[in-house]
């Protein structure tokens, strides 16, 4: 019973989060990086006939040796958000990893598993250019809020499974070495998320394909080899349920993976305050380094 109530709260409050797509005039703060590091901006990773997509790169050229690297994945239901908008990657920059900012196609532009597909390009675009950018290809970082934490999920718990790779399925020797899930949907199954407004607009065509709606659900990933994953959530989140990381966590613990869930007591859909962003942003370098994913 509760969990239907999540679900349906999630139905009912999702729908605020899904915005038709415009013409973004807004002005960003640029990304500040460090001294020593060098930044690529609006590398173009996947392209189609008519469309193509882009990244950011953030890197230190001259590191003793190949550096960790994180891929941060913007959130915006799928239909919205702009890679533009994402800027805090200090606390990564002081650990030493370089950073991938990551745009992909959008709703209703491309439905799923355009999404994706195009993460994971980025993925494989860096492993292929990993020397040239000093970067180690077997301590990959996937990292995003929202549905960026979903399609987090979704590239890092792939692995090696090639099926969404395109032009990228030839590349290899590559490891994915943890994924940071900030309340990401982790179950489009669920009853009353399979029907949210967002959820129905991404699937497409395959709306009412239940097998197909389970391929683009990271829970049905999990399995023991399983990367590292670290889940941060809200239990008064209004828009993604809790409930999706206490399941996704407690199946990770049957299967033995190494994980850790912070719940932020009373949170909402991010926007957390002080105190408890300073606890998660310790929280994961702890977690990193522990994985040997940092200089400190």
């Amino acid at each position: 019973m509760k969990k239907v109530l999540l679900a349906t709260l999630f139905f009912i409050s999702f729908q605020t989060f899904t915005t038709a797509q415009t013409a973004d005039t807004t002005i960003y703060k640029p990304v500040e990086y460090p001294e020593g590091y060098e930044a690529q901006i609006d590398v173009v990773y996947n392209r189609g006939k008519d469309w193509q997509v882009k990244h950011d790169i953030y890197f230190n050229p001259k590191a003793i040796k190949p550096t960790p690297v994180v891929f941060n994945i913007h959130g915006g239901g799928w239909n919205h958000g702009t890679k533009e908008g994402q800027s805090g990657f200090g606390s990564y920059f002081n650990i030493g990893l370089a950073v991938v900012n990551v745009e992909y196609r959008l709703t209703p532009q491309a439905t799923a598993p355009a999404a994706v597909e195009d993460v994971r390009a980025s993925i494989l675009y860096i492993v292929k250019h990993a020397k040239e950018l000093n970067i180690d290809p077997n301590k990959i970082i996937v990292m995003g809020s929202s549905a960026g934490g979903h399609l987090a999920l979704m590239a890092g718990l792939l692995q090696n499974d090639n099926k969404f790779d395109g032009d990228y399925k030839d590349v290899n020797c590559y490891t994915i070495a943890a994924i940071i899930d900030k309340f990401g949907p982790t179950d489009l199954t669920v009853s009353g998320i399979d029907k949210n407004k967002s959820v129905i607009a991404w699937m497409g065509s395959h709306s009412n394909d239940r097998k197909f709606i389970e391929s683009m659900s990271p829970i049905f990933y999990v399995k023991k080899t399983s990367p590292p994953v670290f889940i941060i959530h809200g239990d008064a989140d209004p828009i993604v349920p809790y409930q999706q990381s206490v399941d996704l966590h407690k199946k990770f613990l049957e299967v033995g993976v190494k994980t850790e869930f912070i719940t932020i007591k009373g949170g909402l859909h991010g926007k957390f305050d002080k105190e408890n962003n300073s606890q998660i942003k310790k929280a994961i370098a702890d977690f990193l380094k522990s994985l040997g994913l940092s200089k400190n």
